[in-house]
């Protein structure tokens, strides 16, 4: 437990002031080219490169690159190095040739993401960005092989404080663009769109060099391998198959949610892809602070538990990991649903974006609130199949997420207002990590010979109970401050000052009585590190 707090602890941190700067960098996003036509068609080119990157790598990176690469380190003669080599030369160079057609096919591309009733108009700016957006995928590659090398040396703290700058450099861009540029897609010029899409490129070549730098300093000196005979590439390649399915399974998902959510802001303006790409955004702060830096942590571990046979070991290492990751999710998830108006109002309502708008981003982050704990735990749930180098089954889960989001969100699409579609396919997410949890822990528990169930569920109850009364305090305070002066920034910024700051303060008193060792042992980590 100790030694998975200090390495999350230096994750955390540089996650924590990463997603600060992300807030940042979204609400002015926000403020520059707003929620409706623009603002859709610059967050669907955005998503192209991660979409294509996941496809060939980044799936690949967690469940089956950093177990080789841990095995390489402990049983090549060279300490793995020619195999990194061989990977990150791999990479680079598929996804340099992926990014070079994918600029060249940029505009199919986007007719196939967005709505099928947007204009040709629409349709070409959309590809005119993602052009800008592609090269982004061969950096993609060097950054993610080598913070996947770093971490399996514990050297985490470079990967997670890498996108700070890369926000940083994207803050000035778009401190640029709401100066100069607009945010009506019938009007936005060609150099309008360039500084919009390289400005963003930027910001990922400044993230690429972080790394590079902090892979060099770790002693890993890159010389291109091209023979891959005897490499373990084949192995890798083998094991890759369902990863790549279940990549693709889960980009499929994603392409109906774009489809839907870019017809349903055709339909109803500021009610579409960029209120679910931001609310979602927001979703997953307390997922990237806090669970990412678990799993990061945790996955090299446990891969080398599973590979010495030591099951005891496996099993603790996921349980501290739930209950730990626990700890932090449970109350973040209630104070979202109380709270996601109060904070898209504050983060939002700038610029070319009115408080309405702003608002109803929040009560699609609301909804999203309800998926945060089903969600962190199914994303710990897949590492332990990925512990075993088992990358079937979780593909095969993948299916049964996507059959029953896609399908709960037709339904959404074809029954409700436009206006509620994007709130009804957030529940629609909800329910399906409720499904797809319940799935993979009935499967993963079969694997590891027990998860420990009891001792798990023991301890969310105990969350739960410290975190409802936090929750309804915080609720208190929005009703008061709601009926004395309405919601606008300056209440909103009240609102989560006084009751944020009493839900926390609950939370903790709450957990402290109820023994939740987990928050003790996150405040007890933070006391010692201010002390010093």
């Amino acid at each position: 437990m100790s030694r998975m707090l200090r390495a999350g602890a230096i994750m955390a941190a540089g996650t924590m002031v990463s997603r600060l700067t992300g807030f940042l960098r979204t609400a002015l996003l926000a403020a520059a080219i707003g929620t409706f036509a623009l603002g859709d068609a610059y967050n669907a080119a955005y998503q192209i490169p991660y979409i294509l990157f996941d496809l060939l790598l980044q799936g690949v990176l967690s469940s089956v690159v950093v177990p080789l690469i841990v095995r390489a380190q402990k049983n090549d003669p060279d300490g793995g190095q020619a195999f990194e080599q061989r990977l990150m030369t791999l990479a680079v160079v598929v996804l340099a040739g992926v990014a070079l057609i994918g600029v060249l096919i940029a505009h199919p591309i986007m007719e196939l993401y967005v709505a099928s009733n947007w204009s040709a108009h629409k349709v070409d700016v959309a590809a005119t960005l993602a052009r800008f957006l592609l090269p982004q995928i061969a950096l993609f590659g060097i950054g993610a092989m080598a913070g996947a090398i770093l971490n399996t040396r514990d050297r985490f703290g470079a990967p997670m404080w890498a996108p700070v700058l890369n926000n940083i450099v994207v803050i000035g861009v778009l401190i640029a663009y709401l100066k100069i540029g607009t945010d009506d897609i019938e009007k936005v010029t060609d150099g309008e769109l360039a500084l919009l899409g390289l400005g963003t490129t930027a910001g990922i070549v400044a993230q690429t060099i972080v790394l590079v730098i902090a892979l060099h300093r770790v002693g890993f000196r890159f010389r291109p391998r091209f023979g891959l005979r005897d490499s373990g590439l084949g192995q890798a390649a083998r094991t890759a198959v369902w990863t790549f399915v279940f990549v693709g399974v889960n980009q499929l998902g994603f392409w109906v949610t774009t489809k839907l959510a870019t017809g349903a802001g055709d339909q109803a303006e500021g009610a579409g892809n960029s209120a679910y790409a931001y609310a979602f955004q927001l979703f997953q702060l307390p997922y990237g602070i806090i669970a990412v830096s678990v799993i990061t942590a945790m996955l090299p571990r446990m891969s080398r538990f599973v590979a010495d046979g030591d099951m005891d070991s496996a099993r603790g290492e996921f349980s501290s990991g739930v209950r730990l990751v626990s700890s932090v999710i449970v109350p973040s998830s209630l104070l979202l649903l109380v709270l996601g108006p109060a904070v898209t109002t504050l983060i939002f309502s700038w610029g070319r974006m009115t408080t309405g708008d702003a608002r109803y981003i929040g009560y699609v982050l609301m909804v999203f609130g309800l998926a945060l704990v089903p969600f962190s735990i199914f994303q710990l749930l897949l590492r332990v199949f990925y512990s075993f180098g088992d990358t079937r089954t979780p593909a095969a889960i993948a299916g049964i997420n996507v059959t029953i989001n896609a399908t709960l969100s037709l339904i959404v699409y074809f029954t409700l207002p436009a206006r509620y579609i994007v709130i009804g396919m957030a529940f629609s997410f909800m329910v399906t990590y409720v499904i797809g949890s319940g799935v993979a822990w009935t499967l993963a528990s079969r694997r590891v010979g027990g998860l420990g169930g009891r001792e798990v569920a023991a301890g969310l109850s105990r969350m739960f109970a410290a975190a409802i009364p936090a929750a309804a305090a915080a609720l208190a305070v929005l009703w008061v401050i709601r009926e004395l002066a309405g919601i606008d920034t300056v209440s909103s910024a009240v609102v989560l000052a006084v009751g944020g700051g009493a839900g926390l303060l609950l939370y903790l008193l709450a957990a402290h009585r109820l023994r939740v060792p987990e928050v003790g042992s996150i405040i007890g980590l933070v006391t010692s590190r201010v002390g010093r």
